[in-house]
């Protein structure tokens, strides 16, 4: 699918690194290509609402400012952008972020190692969605797999400048799929009720923003299949709200308790500890399991 070009620019606020977003996102091709242009990163998605496959290119001038090419209608431009936008973390000041750095060494430290990588999330809610239905106790690699094969074999290919990118199916086209290789049949009708759950508006990133955390969690877990592990996922990774600490992620709990060498540490304890990162829980939560799976590679 061939769509019209626009230029626009993102002001940045506060550290970024778009080249750490996009070894971040390298994983997860064929939606997102960050090798295809050395510094540009290449993304296409459904976009939010409404739908339409649309695709973006990035490239970041300086530090304080990502030129955005928009490949998608004229009219959705602006909603393009603000999808970018979120995807990046980039809708949020991260001016302050640093000072979490200075009230707590531990995350310094994180910091030291990810300098500018803010939280890398998925298109939509909607699409945080169906990953959390897909990764559902099977390894990451199968995961991937099961994504890649749903993009490539039900979403729409878009030229993105010069790159052809395949987007994630729509929710109309999921609601109506009946088999997937290597996909069970209970997840497959999970997927289906998410799909319509997001057509039906109930995955909207700025209502979930919106809400109290606890309230948007509750009204997640409302759908087939989604726990608290998930709804903490769509609502972080999806929605991008910058400032949760992820209870059900046994993950992050590992690596806390390693940083902090506190062995013994409960949810309560490590909740608490997280206090001192607001207004950025979510975003150092992501630090530390980014350099948690750095180190799980480096030890293989």
């Amino acid at each position: 699918m061939t769509i019209s070009l626009l230029g626009s620019e993102i002001t940045v606020h506060g550290e970024f690194d778009l080249a750490a977003a996009a070894r971040f996102l390298t994983g997860f091709a064929p939606a997102g290509r960050p090798e295809a242009e050395p510094g540009a990163l290449r993304v296409a998605f459904p976009l939010d609402g409404e739908w339409t496959p649309v695709g973006a290119v990035l490239r970041q001038r300086s530090p304080g400012e990502v030129a955005v090419e928009v490949h998608g209608p004229p009219a959705q431009a602006d909603a393009v952008l603000a999808q970018v936008r979120r995807m990046c973390s980039l809708d949020v000041d991260g001016a302050g972020f640093e000072e979490v750095g200075a009230r707590d060494p531990v995350v310094s430290l994180a910091q030291g190692m990810h300098p500018g990588l803010r939280p890398v999330l998925f298109a939509s809610p909607y699409e945080a969605a169906c990953w959390a239905v897909l990764s559902h106790r099977i390894w990451m690699t199968q995961a991937v797999r099961l994504r890649r094969r749903l993009a490539e074999r039900h979403g729409t290919e878009v030229d993105v400048g010069g790159t052809v990118l395949t987007t994630f199916p729509a929710p109309a086209v999921l609601a109506k799929l009946e088999y997937l290789p290597g996909l069970s049949g209970p997840k497959m009708q999970r997927l289906r009720a998410i799909a319509e759950a997001a057509a039906d508006g109930l995955l909207d990133a700025a209502t979930l923003r919106a809400m109290p955390a606890d309230e948007a969690l509750k009204q997640l877990q409302l759908l087939p299949g989604i726990g608290r592990f998930s709804a903490e996922l769509i609502l972080i990774r999806g929605a991008g709200h910058p400032d949760v600490f992820p209870r059900a992620e046994t993950r992050l709990h590992e690596i806390m308790r390693d940083a902090y060498h506190l062995p013994e540490a409960g949810v309560e304890e490590l909740t608490e500890i997280a206090e001192a990162w607001a207004p950025f829980r979510s975003w150092v939560s992501f630090l530390f399991r980014v350099e948690g799976e750095a180190r799980m590679r480096e030890s293989r």
